[in-house]
């Protein structure tokens, strides 16, 4: 029991506010609320078919392909296939760590998925079709081709400052997950 509040003591102190706001402005506590309801809507609609995905990449790539397409040695190869994994997804940037955690699982470099968790974040085909209808081309692609070297750029940067120690122990948290 001391162990469940322990690890649930935030979402506990959240709820405990929005309880006390509600009893002091009952307008902001509904609204608190309501978007708290959509918010969990929204979270049970993508959660389900990400772990779906997750199950079946686990499944059916084995580790030496994952390492084989993207891991240390994949060089641009595995740059472009993060890339356009990242590019393709669908959902909200929350559900791309799962999907990275398990990249890093199956032996991805931590450059490839620093790249893939980019392009799920600022290049997904549907936002690129989106800008380009109310916003015109020339905008999306300048903002594509600025954020694709902001991709490249961070994930280079953020492996080149993380130590060699740092690396092992992010491996060594993803490699205990579903274990």
């Amino acid at each position: 029991m001391i162990k469940t509040l322990k690890r649930y003591k935030s979402s506990i102190l959240l709820l405990a506010v929005a309880v006390f706001i509600y009893i002091i402005s009952p307008e902001k506590g509904i609204k608190i609320f309501t978007i708290t309801k959509s918010n969990i809507k929204e979270m049970i609609s993508v959660i389900p078919p990400i772990f779906v995905l997750l199950g079946l990449l686990d499944v059916w790539v084995d580790r030496s392909t994952m390492i084989r397409f993207t891991g240390k040695g994949s060089g641009i190869k595995g740059m472009l296939i993060s890339f356009l994994l990242g590019s393709a997804a669908a959902g909200p940037l929350y559900a791309s760590f799962p999907v990275a955690a398990l990249m890093i699982k199956k032996g991805s470099s931590l450059f490839n998925v620093l790249i893939f968790v980019g392009a799920w974040s600022t290049t997904k085909i549907p936002l690129l079709t989106f800008e380009a209808a109310s916003m015109g081309i020339k905008f999306m692609s300048v903002r594509l081709i600025l954020s694709i070297m902001g991709i490249f750029i961070i994930a280079y940067v953020t492996d080149k400052l993380l130590t060699n120690d740092q690396k092992n122990e992010i491996i060594a948290l993803n490699s205990n997950i579903n274990e």
